[in-house]
């Protein structure tokens, strides 16, 4: 179905014909060029022959996996290397046919023996925390010190303060003496910070004490 009739459509050669051609499609010289010019890419200087190496050679770059003597080619390894023996003997006994026990058992000795010489023992390592024998040194005049420190004032001597001064663990100063008074203290500090929780937040600390509870039944 056309909209103009053939009496009111432009001629190819009159000059209204410019007016019935879409703008944006129109191409000319500049956009060409524009467009052979993004085109025109420079190549990458890894694809050009190599202007450094006057002969061809191989890069040897395997997967990563687990270490095996097998892995690396004889051609690789330099002349010191131990396991360029190891190869020849290798080959030698799958040239000779079967392998004889006695050699094969040499070379996984020798393996052993070097994963072996590699490995630090475990008694040289230097322990992590700082190794303390248990102190039985506290007297009950001490103790009953402790308990008087504590009750009066439970926000000074706390828990670390009072077993830095008798030299003793903070567990030790726990049973020996409670502050209940404290202990409401942080607990009203920690209600109100949950009072500030949104939904989400409680939901899922919900859930995570329910998930703690199954913990214990799981075991």
């Amino acid at each position: 179905m056309s909209f103009l009739s053939p009496s009111t459509r432009p001629s190819l050669f009159s000059a209204d014909a410019a007016n019935f051609v879409c703008k944006t499609c129109r191409r000319n010289a500049a956009s060409y060029r524009r467009t052979r010019k993004l085109l025109r890419v420079k190549q990458d200087p890894s694809f050009a022959p190599a202007t450094t190496e006057t002969k061809d050679h191989i890069i040897f770059n395997p997967p990563p996996s687990a270490p095996n003597v097998y892995h690396t080619p004889s051609k690789f390894l330099p002349q010191s290397d131990p396991r360029r023996k190891l190869y020849e003997e290798a080959l030698s006994a799958s040239k000779s046919g079967a392998r004889e026990p006695t050699e094969k058992t040499s070379i996984l000795a020798r393996i052993a023996a070097q994963r072996q010489a590699m490995q630090v023992n475990a008694k040289t390592l230097k322990p992590v925390r700082p190794i303390y024998e248990k102190q039985y040194h506290l007297t009950q005049v001490e103790i009953d010190e402790i308990r008087r420190l504590r009750t009066e004032d439970p926000l000074y001597w706390s828990r670390v303060r009072l077993a830095e001064k008798f030299k003793c663990s903070q567990f030790f100063v726990s049973l020996c003496v409670t502050a209940p008074e404290r202990a409401k203290q942080a607990e009203a500090k920690i209600d109100a910070i949950k009072e500030k929780w949104g939904r989400k937040k409680s939901e899922a600390r919900e859930a995570r004490s329910e998930r703690k509870k199954l913990w214990g039944r799981d075991a």
